[in-house]
């Protein structure tokens, strides 16, 4: 028996009091924060009853449905036939993967870092091999000293050349004679004296610090040179900078990528480089070094969760197509990379390093964070458009997700690009001066040698973008949980609660009573 309406309010009072029912079982009351029939006062305007059109049913609604007026992030619906169904509709952050997807990235990528930590253990150097010191350019003695007087003296009273022109006239006779005091060393406190003529690009100022060369076997009076000037302070100045700036904008994730940024150097100087002076594989040292170095930035940085674990196996994916590339390449254009003054001393002092090798797994190293950068950005994209749109299939959010990651291709490549050429820009101003032709430099070694690191990094990162895109469509896609408010329960007084907890704080909604 369908139930009437309370009567209306009389005129002036401040009130009215609403019940659910109406006439022929299918009266629209429209509660607001009420209950379905609540004595409490109604001071909304929003909570008055609503009387259906003919037919008993209002268009786009089901039988027995209540909606929310859209005044919370969600909507839900009650079918009142015996059982309540909630179905919610929130659109708050994505809920995580399921289980057995979880299983299914884990069966991949715990078999990965197991072999990481293997091929850690095994190939663990404990340390840089010894050799006899050849006091050639890096490989010489040092000790600390400093510039405790300065004194302007002609060049030809000192003995030395004076600043001339391009016809070899002398243009300047104006020397400095420095006092220097070794600060380090068994022959601390003695002091030597250097010529700095016009020409010398160095200068020095009284009170600044020194690097100085030591050749124990020299003579006494020749065993310290001045080799470079101390910058500690400014590079350690400029290094705080840097990390208070990542922690104040970054925060404590600013702090993880610092953390993790220190762990990364420690790979690299205490596994990497050692494991390559003792003669290892640098391309299987590189590949391990590297994945344990990608393992840990990107877990450190972005939390051990699904997302950061698809971006994992796309910068995985993108290694391995850089290492095979860049392998390929390097044998076809016949690189040898010997090819500057350092590699040389490198295989001379340790003949039975690789130098080849050397040069794969300086592309495959320095392709690394920029690869990070690229997938854990693909991912993310792709995370937060199904957030936005958790209705999105995913070929909508592999289409979304390339839009935004063919910006990512342009702006990446350039920098990429970039970064090589003002490495080499004193090379390529040498190659300006000869006015050797486009060709003939690019078919030189040591121009040969960037173009290849520069183009296959670059591969690898255009073909990360749609991997990972791909990886992460599918896993935020696939096999997810149903939200929260979708579970059923049956009884009286209407439903799971979600969803009609939803509706209530919504201020308003449509109500009606089933038969």
């Amino acid at each position: 028996m369908p139930l009437p309406l309370s009567a209306p309010s009389q005129p002036g009072a401040p009130s009215s009091r609403v019940c659910k029912g109406g006439p022929n079982g299918s009266g629209w009351v429209h509660t607001g924060t009420r209950g379905p029939c609540d004595d409490r006062p109604v001071d909304s305007p929003h909570e008055h009853a609503h009387h259906p059109p003919p037919g008993g049913t209002v268009p786009g609604q089901a039988d027995g449905g209540v909606h929310g007026d859209g005044n919370v992030p969600g909507h839900g619906s009650v079918h009142s036939h015996g059982s309540v169904h909630g179905h919610g509709h929130a659109h708050g952050p994505v809920p995580p993967v399921s289980r057995r997807l979880r299983r299914v990235i884990a069966a991949v990528l715990v078999p990965f870092a197991a072999a990481v930590v293997v091929g850690l253990v095994v190939l663990w150097p404990g340390g840089a091999p010894q050799h006899a010191r050849t006091g050639v350019g890096f490989d010489q003695q040092t000790r600390q000293g400093q510039v405790v007087k300065l004194v302007a003296v002609s060049c030809k009273a000192a003995a030395a050349a004076p600043d001339t022109d391009a016809a070899g006239t002398a243009t300047s006779d104006a020397c400095q004679k420095a006092t220097i005091e070794v600060a380090s060393g068994p022959d601390k406190g003695t002091t030597f004296t250097e010529i700095v003529q016009p020409d010398q690009t160095r200068r020095y100022t009284a009170g600044e610090g020194v690097v100085l060369a030591y050749a124990p076997s020299a003579p006494p009076g020749l065993r310290y040179s001045v080799t470079d000037v101390q910058r500690g302070f400014p590079l350690a100045l400029l290094a705080g900078i840097f990390a208070l700036a990542v922690i104040v904008v970054g925060r404590l994730r600013g702090l993880m990528a610092l953390i993790a940024l220190a762990v990364s150097f420690g790979v690299l100087t205490l596994f990497i480089l050692p494991a390559i002076l003792h003669g290892d594989d640098p391309l299987l040292v590189a590949v391990v070094g590297g994945s344990a170095i990608m393992l840990i930035a990107l877990y450190m940085c972005h939390g051990v969760n699904a997302r950061t674990s698809v971006a994992v196996i796309g910068t995985l994916c993108s290694l391995f197509l850089i290492g095979v590339l860049g392998s390929v390449f390097i044998s076809w254009a016949h690189l040898t990379g010997n090819t500057s003054d350092e590699t040389g001393l490198i295989h001379s002092l340790y003949p039975g390093i690789q130098i080849k090798g050397v040069l794969l797994a300086g592309v495959i190293i320095g392709s690394l964070g920029v690869l990070d950068d690229v997938t854990v950005t693909q991912v993310a994209a792709v995370w937060e458009l199904k957030d936005a749109d958790p209705g999105a299939s995913r070929r909508k959010l592999y289409g979304a997700g390339m839009r935004i990651g063919r910006d990512h291709i342009a702006s990446v490549v350039n920098t990429l690009v970039m970064a090589y050429a003002g490495a080499a820009l004193p090379l390529l101003l040498l190659f300006s001066i000869a006015r050797s032709g486009v060709l003939q430099v690019a078919d030189s070694e040591l121009v040969a040698e960037e173009i290849v690191r520069t183009l296959v990094g670059s591969i690898g990162l255009v073909a990360s973008v749609p991997l990972t895109t791909a990886l992460a469509a599918l896993v935020v896609g696939a096999d997810r949980p149903q939200p929260a408010g979708s579970a059923r329960s049956t009884g009286r007084g209407g439903g799971h609660g979600g969803a009609v907890r939803t509706l209530a704080a919504g201020g308003g909604g449509h109500r009606r009573r089933g038969k």
